[in-house]
């Protein structure tokens, strides 16, 4: 082998805990009786967001020096008093905590910010409505929400689940401190994968979850204890590394992130190799290859992943065909309107780009500089990043730093990965006159 053929040695990413996980874990041990550490948790502004909100209500969380971990003691049931909490853009906060505030004592004033107003949460206070909880709504029966709260019998409910999978989540986790728990049964379910992240957890705190052949579940009520997960690398988050690796013909590993995962959202590597990369998902960790081509003429459902379906359209351009995505109608509804935002993007960069209700496909070009509308949301501005890293000086983002949503440090892990990423309208060496 010459010295030419020999191959790059593999970049080891440092990929933040799951937010998905980090969120969860902190409800579950706020509701435990007793003291959790959420070990390795993401720091992010939801997350902080979250952690804030919990401890408006009378949670105590202690951070470790460096946040190793976050130190969390519950009282075992819902909480008590009256509190504002505010929720920033975290969507899990307005999902998950009305549903525990639901079930203490006191009244709770759910805010946050316009954006997050603007999400829609209707099915959510449709079925807490149903359980008995006395609710008052924003317009659109949005936030703000203000919950007067006196404990929740439980009973059995349907809902629907066909805009957001948390709408049941946050149901779910509620559930043990019901009277007499909860059986529900979601119709038109999205994302289900992070319904069965919620449950795995749930039993991790102790909780008893039974899944019925109908697809519905039922919930025991008996209240948590106390826990010490420790929280993977954040599978949406590693979808831009794993492109990156896709475009550059690079190997990136991301530790931690592994077989037996509890994220749905590591299935986007399946999708990059049938786009052509090499892929290896073992007991310690997952890694891909580039191989010099990106493969399209498929079409593929991403709507149990579609966190990462902006990741494969953004980088479908360089593929040596069209790519379609469907089954994705519910990311209209997320912190943008992804699909049309995507597609706004993509033209910008003269890439042939056509959308529908709940799909979008994307053909092969040659992008052209252009500004990346980011819309405040994370995921658009760090999927273009990665079509920026594969064409130097073709995109600039008009706002690099809402990626601190989830992922604070994602210019500066990118560029000590890929020391080429000079994106412009990121923080840093190369574009400081865009901040």
């Amino acid at each position: 082998m010459t010295a030419a053929e020999v191959p790059a040695p593999a970049l080891l990413a440092r990929i933040p805990g799951s937010k998905s996980l980090t969120n969860r874990a902190l409800l579950l041990a706020a509701a435990a009786r007793g003291t959790s550490r959420v070990r390795a948790p993401l720091v992010s502004d939801d997350t902080i967001a979250f952690r804030d909100a919990l401890t408006a209500c009378g949670t105590r969380v202690r951070s470790s020096p460096l946040a190793e971990y976050w130190e969390v003691t519950g009282t075992g049931r819902g909480p008590t008093g009256r509190a504002r909490l505010w929720c920033a853009d975290a969507g899990t906060a307005a999902r998950f905590l009305p549903p525990f505030a639901a079930t203490g004592h006191g009244t709770f004033l759910f805010n946050g910010s316009s954006q997050l107003r603007a999400r829609p949460q209707g099915p959510l206070l449709e079925a807490l409505r149903g359980l008995g909880a006395d609710i008052e709504a924003g317009p659109g029966d949005g936030l703000p929400l203000l919950v007067r709260a006196d404990g929740l019998a439980g009973g059995q409910l349907v809902v629907d689940s066909s805009l957001s999978s948390q709408y049941l989540s946050g149901l779910l986790m509620a559930a043990p401190l019901m009277a007499h728990g909860l059986s529900v049964r979601p119709e038109a379910l999205v994302s289900s994968p992070y319904v069965a992240m919620t449950v795995a957890l749930m039993r991790r705190f102790g909780a008893r979850v039974e899944e019925r052949a109908d697809g519905g579940l039922r919930v025991e009520p008996g209240g948590y204890t106390p826990a010490d997960p420790v929280v993977e690398p954040d599978a949406s988050t590693a979808s831009y590394v794993f492109a990156a690796a896709a475009v550059t013909g690079r190997t990136v590993t991301v530790p931690g992130l592994a077989a037996g995962s509890l994220q749905g959202d590591l299935r986007f590597v399946e999708v990059l190799e049938k786009a052509g990369a090499r892929v290896s998902v073992t007991a310690d960790a997952t890694s891909v290859t580039g191989t010099g081509r990106l493969r399209g003429g498929f079409t593929v459902d991403m709507g149990d992943t579609s966190d990462t379906f902006m990741t494969l359209a953004a980088i479908a351009p360089l593929a040596d065909a069209p790519i379609t995505v469907h089954g994705i109608g519910h990311a209209r509804l997320k912190e943008s309107d992804r699909i049309a935002a995507v597609a706004r993007n993509l033209r910008a960069c003269g890439i042939d780009t056509e959308q529908g209700r709940d799909w979008i496909t994307v053909r092969p070009g040659e992008p052209r500089p252009a500004r990346i509308a980011c819309h405040r949301d994370h995921r658009i501005a760090m999927a273009f990043a990665v079509l920026g890293l594969a064409r130097p000086g073709t995109v600039t983002l008009d706002d690099p730093h809402c990626v601190a949503k989830t992922f604070p440090g994602f210019h500066e892990e990118m560029r000590r990965l890929f020391p080429a990423y000079e994106l412009s309208g990121a923080p840093g060496r190369a574009a400081g006159e865009d901040r």
